[in-house]
């Protein structure tokens, strides 16, 4: 546990710098377009570039892992043909986006206005090339995985997010908008040079081509395709979240893609943490046949997930209003633009557990060799359930609609994953390594009900002064209540930073 502890520690800390990295490049469009036509574009010209470099290069190097893991041919010859699977693919790709540009944009951005167009299709000449690099930094990240190098594959996040902020703002001046694109395409080339000299040093198999094609490869082939088709299905919570909010009015866009984006980055630093460091070793325990380990994963991550995510879900719903004004409400993004996004972002937190999970047990069902469950649930929940609640609540909700899709339908996926994952891999969460977890429960209604108590009384005329008194009282009710009930994570974590304090003062 303490070993476990250790690696999601440091992923989650370079997460947590790169993944702020990231998000201060939203603060800045915010500051420099607000929820103007600009920032709308930004964020659109972003939106398949970032769709095809999850689904694809999350898909295959999801595969490459369970196959590299069980595989029992060459893996020096297995990791070349994926290479050269992965770079034709994604290469292919791109060359047709690029090709039907215009149709592109007409078929999933059709009410854009002429400078909108315009903006965005120039920008997507940028980025989208961009998604090449990106696509191969994944699998790059993937093997260094399996060669227990996490925090080089979330380092290059880091360098991805910071030079993607720095050059955009450097070249902006010369460039305007368009610098965005060009910072895109040139932070995700330092991305892959980063990733290639880290895997060079460890001196294994080398890189190159090879079309010879084996039983690994159509493995690979038969585990990439469902979760790619699973994958997109989840990331078309973000194009759908695009295409219903340009049917509103200038502005919704950019706002709903600020509120989604504040509830992703808590939610993606904790589950990415998780599960970057669970899933090879999933993949290897499947291998080995180990059913225990397999089952105390299980438990372990979603206890972790818990126990880290609703909390801060709980902060971020009654601060909502007060996280956007100390983000966002500066310059361009005005009052109003605030007004807008806080009812917005307050629906957005509820999913932040159910996506993180969702994603994490979707992680065992892919170690067990099952990858079409999770599809069909997928397109179930995305494209009827999803799509459902959109439009019965757009006329009366606005914007809203979409972030009520969004919480409704995640929620009802976890439920099916979860119960269909009990039936056929007796996976459960309440078992022997989960007797305590009424005090979990306890904890979190405590912490609540803290939380719930400082956002109505403890409110100051300095939107600062609030953020810093509300986040130190959660801060302190999170860790104190945890510890005074006996949570065995907690105990855990403190022990760690007590031994890092005493490290560094030596």
């Amino acid at each position: 546990m303490n070993k476990f502890l250790k690696i999601i520690g440091a992923v989650a800390v370079i997460n947590i710098i790169a993944r702020l990295f990231g998000f201060l490049r939203d603060m800045i469009i915010g500051y420099q377009f607000g929820t103007s036509y600009i920032a709308d574009s930004i964020f659109t010209a972003y939106t398949i570039p970032n769709f095809l470099y999850l689904v694809v290069g999350g898909a295959f190097t999801t595969a490459f892992i369970s196959v590299y893991n069980q595989t029992k041919t060459n893996q020096g010859l297995f990791i070349k043909q994926t290479f050269t699977t992965v770079l034709v693919t994604i290469v292919a790709l791109i060359a047709v986006v690029l090709l039907f540009i215009n149709p592109t944009i007409d078929l999933f951005f059709g009410d854009l206005t002429e400078k909108e167009r315009e903006l965005t299709q120039n920008l997507s000449y940028w980025m989208l090339p961009s998604t090449i690099f990106l696509v191969l930094s994944t699998w790059y990240s993937g093997l260094l995985n399996v060669n227990a190098k996490f925090h080089l594959s979330s380092f290059s996040i880091l360098i991805y997010n910071a030079a993607f902020l720095i050059i955009s703002l450097v070249l902006y001046y010369w460039y305007g908008p368009v610098a965005y694109g060009i910072g895109a395409l040139l932070s995700a080339i330092l991305m892959i040079g980063f990733l290639i000299k880290g895997y060079k040093k460890l001196d294994k198999f080398p890189i190159g081509f090879s079309f010879q094609q084996s039983e690994s490869t159509k493995k690979l082939w038969l585990l990439a395709l469902p979760i790619m088709l699973g994958g997109a299905t989840i990331q078309f919570y973000a194009l759908i979240q695009r295409i219903f909010s340009a049917m509103l009015s200038d502005g919704f866009v950019s706002a709903v893609n600020y509120a989604s984006k504040l509830t992703q980055f808590p939610q993606a630093i904790l589950m990415t943490a998780v599960t970057t460091v669970i899933y090879p070793m999933l993949s290897k325990k499947v291998a080995e046949k180990d059913e225990t380990a397999i089952k105390n994963l299980y438990t372990t991550g979603l206890r972790y997930l818990i126990i880290l995510l609703v909390p801060v879900t709980l902060f971020s719903y009654f601060y909502a209003e007060n996280l956007i004004q100390v983000i966002f409400e500066y310059k361009k993004f005005t009052l109003e633009s605030t007004a807008i996004t806080t009812p917005i972002l307050k629906i957005f937190v509820l999913s932040m557990f159910f996506l993180a999970a969702n994603t994490y047990v979707t992680r065992f069902y892919y170690a067990k060799g099952n990858s079409f469950v999770p599809v069909i649930f997928s397109i179930i929940n995305v494209f009827l359930i999803n799509i459902s609640v959109i439009y019965l609540f757009i006329d009366s909700h606005g914007a809203m609609a979409i972030a009520w899709g969004t919480f409704i339908s995640s929620a009802i996926n976890y439920i099916m994953l979860a119960i269909y994952a009990n039936r056929k891999f007796e996976l459960t969460f309440f078992n022997k390594w989960n007797k305590d977890f009424w005090k979990v429960f306890v904890s979190i209604v405590l912490i609540g009900i803290v939380t719930y108590l400082s956002s109505e009384f403890l409110i100051f005329e300095y939107k600062w002064l609030t953020f810093i008194v509300g986040l130190s009282i959660f801060t302190i009710s999170f860790a104190g209540i945890f510890l005074l009930l006996g949570i065995k994570e907690a105990k855990s974590i403190l022990v760690k930073l007590k031994g890092m304090v005493k490290s560094l003062i030596k």
